[in-house]
């Protein structure tokens, strides 16, 4: 017994020695804020790359904001036309006993053309409020390409995560069979009761019930990603990386956040091109004031008599000015002034996400530097040591159990928060005007992960994680007892 005591200790202190040596090679430089770094870049990957094509090739979404792009641009020529001229053919005769074309001055036949002419400028400030209507639908155009790309990528991650979480539920298998041979030995041995192997073989059924939860999710991501692609709904997506191998956002410098956002946002541009629509559309109402032309000219051909000809000038009269055309002008200001509230509206609601996300991503930065740096580490020597002495009986199988959750927690909890930094990640690229985190995939349930109910809000990153989009850790009731398998 007392060599079986020391081997357990000399393997202990072993592990721990490789693991802390282990972490310090880890790129820890990667967490920290580059004062002088653009804008977040998003990672890809080759499967990515090629899902992305895909949908922006053929997302119908897409395709119908560029047909409706492409429906406004053909008004533009059209708002700066002339009115379509009138061409008339008439007869005028003397009496009903025949034709008196050549015979009296006055019958002759007529051909008469006219031609509307607007107020000089008229045209120019219609043809400028279309180009603007037209502009406004390209940055729709924008606002779809930007979406598909956000929406594959969050589905993209998605599985990731399932995929992950289900090799961690892999490790998590083999964690709780290695307990449950050394609760057998020691059950058979006469050092520990029969329910310490028969709360192992438990556990071990629960995690086989929670992988199908797990691949559940896996498929309903992968059925996502064909949907925005345009293939077979089952479709076998093939991964090559993980959420561990994806580079951790960059923490940009705040100005230059916000300046991005704003040369690439699709909402404001279109805002401020509604503001300057509505003024041009103002200045036409202004315009509108002032007299419309008609220009006509014919000819009168009378047989043998020589022919007469005419040419005339009209004008409109606006003489109900004061309830149409200055009506016209107060209704477009007041457009005018609308529109340009508007975009400093959406300018204001643009910065602050930008901030709000900025603030999350930083918290998540701490949070995944504290994990990596020991927490992950410490865990993992923890449940290792714990087991360790269970096999030589100085400690009870709860104590093992509960290890075991805090370990599988913390690294489920690191998985959660670097999801939750791309999905910042991705609303910042995305241009985003939702609140922070609305757009989350959404943290796994303790009915798809074991042991979740035992992540408390003490869980580092937990505040930046319910930030980032999912519900608060405190939200899920912790479990009642250590001996959950956490996950």
């Amino acid at each position: 017994m007392e060599n079986l005591r020391a081997a357990a200790a000399r393997t202990r202190h072993t592990f721990v020695a490789v693991v802390f040596i282990a972490a310090s090679a880890l790129p820890l430089g990667a967490l920290a804020e580059a004062p002088g770094a653009p804008p977040t870049v998003l990672p890809g990957d080759p499967v990515l790359d090629r899902l992305i094509e895909e949908s922006l090739s053929v997302r119908p979404e897409l395709r119908a904001a560029t047909a409706r792009a492409r429906a406004e641009r053909e008004r533009v020529p059209q708002a700066g036309a002339l009115a379509d001229p009138t061409l008339l053919f008439g007869i005028q005769n003397d009496g009903f006993n025949g034709l008196q074309i050549g015979k009296m001055d006055t019958s002759f036949w007529q051909i008469l053309l006219t031609q509307p002419l607007p107020w000089p400028g008229k045209r120019g400030l219609r043809t400028d409020a279309a180009e603007l209507g037209a502009r406004q639908v390209d940055a729709d155009v924008a606002r779809a390409r930007l979406t598909t790309e956000a929406d594959v990528r969050r589905e993209y991650l998605g599985l990731l995560l399932a995929r992950d979480r289900l090799a961690l539920l892999g490790k998590l298998e083999g964690i709780w069979q290695k307990s449950a041979g050394i609760a057998r030995t020691r059950y058979e041995s006469g050092e520990a009761a029969q329910s310490d192997v028969l709360r192992a073989q438990l556990e071990l059924n629960r995690l086989r019930q929670r992988r199908w939860n797990l691949e559940a999710e896996e498929r309903a991501r992968i059925q996502a990603l064909n949907r925005l692609r345009a293939r077979p709904l089952d479709e076998t997506i093939v991964t090559t990386t993980s959420i561990r191998d994806l580079p951790v956002p960059a923490l940009p410098p705040l100005e230059a956040a916000v300046s991005d956002a704003e040369s690439r946002s699709p909402e404001l541009a279109a805002a401020r091109l509604g503001a300057e629509q509505a003024s041009k559309a103002a200045a036409l109402a202004r315009r509108e004031r002032f007299p419309d032309f008609t220009v006509s000219a014919g000819i009168m051909p009378r047989g043998a008599i020589e022919p007469m000809w005419t040419a005339s000038v009209g004008v409109t009269l606006p003489i109900w000015t004061g309830r149409k055309q200055n009506r016209a002008v107060a209704e477009m200001e007041a457009r005018a002034d609308s529109g340009t509230q508007n975009a400093e509206a959406i300018e204001q609601v643009l910065k602050l996400r930008v901030k709000d996300r900025r603030t999350a991503l930083a918290a998540l930065l701490d949070s995944l530097k504290l994990y990596r740096e020991g927490l992950l580490v410490q865990s993992r020597a923890t449940a290792d040591s714990t087991l360790a002495q269970y096999q030589v009986g100085r400690v009870t199988f709860a104590s093992v159990l509960e290890a075991n959750v805090g370990y599988i927690n913390d690294e489920d909890g690191y998985l959660e928060s670097a999801v939750d930094a791309q999905r910042i990640a991705i609303a910042s690229a995305e241009v985003s005007l939702e609140p922070v985190g609305s757009t989350s995939a959404g943290a796994m349930s303790a009915s798809a992960v074991p042991g979740a109910g035992g992540m408390s809000s003490g869980r580092p990153g937990a505040a930046a994680s319910a930030a980032a989009g999912g519900a608060p850790a405190s939200e899920t009731p912790p479990s009642s007892s250590p001996s959950s398998s956490g996950m």
